[in-house]
């Protein structure tokens, strides 16, 4: 995993580690709460690449850490305007054009 998703999920869970912790929950009342094991919240709070981004998701709502800068309707009409862009692509992407260069053989 590359050092920037690394560091990302670090801070994830750093933000919900402070969320859980500003409730006032322990992490067993939280892992209860998730319908998860207490090692499963330990490793989203450490940043875990194991644990799945659906509850990663579902504990930062949880605790109220805001995901994409949006929450609520605004993240529902992001989704929505994203899909809209989607589409409007081609299914496939084309290969790009090779450049041909005056001075390769051939030319």
């Amino acid at each position: 995993m590359s050092r920037t998703a690394t560091a990302a999920l670090r801070l994830l869970g750093t933000r919900i580690e402070l969320g859980r912790r500003a409730l006032g929950w322990s992490i067993e009342d939280t892992a209860a709460r998730l319908g998860v094991n207490p090692r499963t919240v330990r490793a989203i709070e450490h940043g875990a690449q194991t644990v799945s981004a659906g509850a990663v998701f579902a504990y930062a709502d949880l605790v109220g850490v805001r995901l994409f800068g949006l929450e609520g309707d605004d993240l529902a009409r992001a989704q929505r305007a994203g899909e809209d862009i989607l589409a409007l692509l081609p299914e496939r992407t084309p290969a790009p054009l090779r450049t041909v260069l005056d001075d390769e053989p051939g030319f």
